[in-house]
């Protein structure tokens, strides 16, 4: 999506490709078939949900083929893992992927080990802490018990997706917030987990074995598959 002349303007295929991913399922087999994949075009060209899905097709409300809507059921499914995982920007991991960006983002450290490494701050240790007596937390909630906002602590944005992009934590859902009726009212909210707590602690590390600039060189290598006419430079744009 880029911003010309005033609108924000989509890329992307035309309704007729064959190439164009129409509905849930294509999203999902395009994730397992590539390894992982950015929501919205961005410095690498064709590498997005935007670039292989039709403009036409965004925003309608459709669950069946609105990209938009599909990036929360693909959440909710726990067939892949979803979140600010490109240049602090959302996509898609596979689940084979998962272990491999792990490795490399996290350097080969659990969070308790990194923050007592002093490589993490105590902001970042609050938010992680609710999730020892919490499978998930919707946002709004892991904000304010975390400690963050007026006279607490700052950034909570900024801090929630730093942990993404370092995989401690995903999007696993989106839901509505309640009134005391118990009715959903109010626009979807992302709910946060550790993936740990969805796919296991052995399937999400089991890649710390191999050293961390291996688990890096094995995304890179895999865009340039992908990509072949991507430079260095686009790579290590989306990838930072």
């Amino acid at each position: 999506m880029e911003y010309e002349q005033g609108q924000w303007i989509m890329r992307g295929l035309a309704a007729s490709d064959p190439r164009r991913l129409r509905n849930l399922e294509d999203l999902i087999a395009a994730v397992d078939r590539m390894g992982f994949l950015p929501l919205f075009c961005n410095s690498v060209p064709g590498f997005s949900v935007e670039d292989l899905t039709w403009p036409g097709d965004w925003w309608t409300d459709d669950e069946r083929r609105d990209p938009w809507a599909w990036r929360m059921t693909a959440a909710r499914s726990g067939r892949v893992a979803y979140g600010k995982f490109f240049d602090k920007k959302a996509g898609f991991l596979s689940l084979a992927w998962l272990p491999v960006f792990a490795n490399w983002r996290r350097d080969g450290y659990d969070f308790d080990a990194r923050y007592d490494d002093a490589m993490a701050p105590l902001r970042q240790k609050k938010i992680m802490d609710v999730f020892e007596s919490r499978e998930d937390c919707m946002s709004f909630e892991l904000k304010a018990l975390a400690g963050f906002g007026p006279g607490g602590e700052k950034n909570y944005e900024g801090t929630v997706t730093a942990l993404q992009m370092q995989t401690y934590l995903v999007m696993r859902d989106f839901r509505c917030r309640k009134n005391r009726y118990g009715e959903d009212y109010g626009w979807p909210i992302a709910v946060y987990a550790p993936p740990e707590k969805l796919w296991g602690y052995e399937a999400v590390t089991a890649c710390y074995g191999e050293a961390p600039e291996a688990s890096r060189e094995r995304v890179f290598t895999r865009v340039r598959e992908l990509y072949p006419q991507a430079t260095d430079r686009q790579i290590r744009t989306i990838l930072r």
